[in-house]
């Protein structure tokens, strides 16, 4: 695994910089204001995983959008079945426990092994940190001109450039997802506005 890029005051600022002027695009506002609903619906099931591993419930929910499509039947690690261990990277989580798993023990076991449970700085510089972690870096080491689609698809902060396979970065390919600062700001207009969150983002 790469060398995570240093969590600096500087790197903070940006983010939170960045955050405050990224506007929901008008084309994804159906879309984050209904994955919104939903899991503001589910929240005590985000609450739960957030207490066990000392996270804030905005990013195990944001996780689990991003990585399984808010499904509660698949592995938070990479969107295997729950059924048994993970097959896919990483494989064969969790070690401990017998399958069929719930969603979250799986949840908190991927989220120990991305080290957010010794994470502590919760501020939305700190949050952003932790949820680009969880992805990768590659954006930021090797196409820093493009705002990683993980967390700013769906905002005004991305435009377009993207990873279409493992290692094939392509400039023109536009995501359609709706990262995580999208659904951060889509979080708030449905009632869970995130401490030092920047209004909803409607607009």
């Amino acid at each position: 695994m790469a060398t995570p890029i240093p969590y600096t005051p500087e790197l903070r600022v940006a983010y939170e910089r960045l955050a405050a002027d990224a506007a929901i695009r008008p084309a994804f506002r159906a879309d984050v204001a209904s994955m919104a609903k939903r899991i503001v619906a589910a929240w005590p099931r985000y609450e739960a995983v957030a207490e066990d591993v000392g996270a804030p419930a905005h990013l195990v929910a944001l996780v689990h959008a991003m990585e399984c499509g808010l499904r509660f039947d698949r592995h938070l690690h990479n969107g295997d079945p729950l059924t048994s261990r993970t097959v896919h990277v990483p494989a064969g989580r969790p070690v401990d426990g017998t399958p069929p798993f719930t969603w979250e023990e799986s949840a908190a076991d991927a989220l120990r092994a991305h080290g957010v449970d010794r994470w502590t700085d919760w501020s939305l510089g700190g949050l952003c940190y932790a949820l680009e972690r969880y992805n990768g870096f590659g954006y930021r080491r090797y196409h820093p001109e493009v705002p990683t689609p993980y967390l700013w698809s769906g905002t005004t902060a991305y435009t377009a450039g993207k990873y279409t396979s493992d290692g094939h970065f392509d400039s023109t390919a536009v995501s359609k997802q709706c990262g995580a600062m999208a659904l951060l700001r889509g979080l708030a207009d449905a009632g869970k506005p995130f401490p030092e969150s920047p209004e909803g983002g409607a607009s």
